[in-house]
């Protein structure tokens, strides 16, 4: 899933892509280098970033969705947790929501329902202005599994088909460096749950951390993340390096990386 941000203010390339033609022309360039989904936002949720409202986060992706819709046959994804911004996003042609908050407004849960969309349903600790203040849990993985448990529930009985219906466990959102190793380390345990995975890990704090340069370029850091992740049979990759991620993934499985065997490549 390759990361377009259409913001100001996006912790990794917040203003490359702000102008409307530059984001269209980004997403363009991210299914050429072998994206399978464009995830589109038009509001950061980095720590500690401010709100926008709901006409101007609009105003800022609908456009772009339009043009890429009529431009590739590549599902898009709307990055919000808006309703209105998902329904007029949805009908503007997105194929998938993608919602930090897990449909906590029973406002989205209804635009869902009512829609052919997918769906990912993300654990998030508090809000972005609040959840890297103190984040805490008894054991995060069992946490993060149960809450996403509850909310499959929840959901399946509000009327949304389960089979629409990804996790995300929320690298990042509302969790200290442990936390997000510990996650990225025991993904594996989230298929009991039997839905799809999506990690968002891509040029994250945690990565310049390990590395011991929270300036440092985070693309190795990112590929050795991925093939963790890869190997533990998580199936949605969002990232903001797309064509080096794949090539990866590429070799990782042609050497045996996914299954212990190598690949037959002609």
């Amino acid at each position: 899933m390759g990361i377009v941000n259409v913001t100001p203010d996006s912790f990794s390339d917040g203003g490359k892509f702000f102008d409307p033609q530059a984001a269209v022309d980004r997403a363009l360039r991210l299914i050429d280098d072998g994206a399978d989904l464009i995830d589109i936002g038009g509001e950061s949720t980095r720590p500690y970033s401010q709100p926008v409202d709901e006409a101007e986060e609009l105003r800022r992706v609908r456009t772009v969705i339009e043009q890429v819709v009529r431009r590739t046959s590549v599902p898009v994804s709307i990055d919000t947790s808006k309703p209105a911004v998902a329904r007029a996003c949805l009908d503007a042609g997105a194929e998938i929501v993608n919602d930090i908050t897990g449909l906590a407004d029973p406002a989205m849960v209804q635009v869902v329902r009512d829609s052919s969309a997918s769906v990912c349903v993300m654990h998030m600790q508090g809000n972005p202005q609040t959840m890297q203040d103190a984040p805490t849990y008894d054991n995060v993985v069992e946490d993060i599994k149960r809450y996403l448990a509850e909310r499959l529930v929840a959901l399946t009985a509000a009327g949304i088909d389960p089979a629409r219906i990804v996790i995300d466990p929320g690298i990042g959102f509302g969790k200290t460096h442990q936390h997000n190793l510990t996650l990225l380390a025991n993904c594996w345990q989230l298929h009991t749950l039997g839905r799809p995975l999506l990690v968002g890990h891509s040029r994250k704090g945690f990565i310049g951390k390990v590395l011991g340069d929270k300036e440092a370029d985070r693309t190795a850091g990112t590929i050795g993340v991925s093939l963790s992740l890869a190997q533990q049979g998580v199936q949605i990759l969002r990232v903001h390096d797309v064509r080096p991620v794949r090539e990866a993934l590429l070799l990782f499985a042609a050497t045996g990386g996914l299954d212990g065997q190598a690949a037959q490549v002609e």
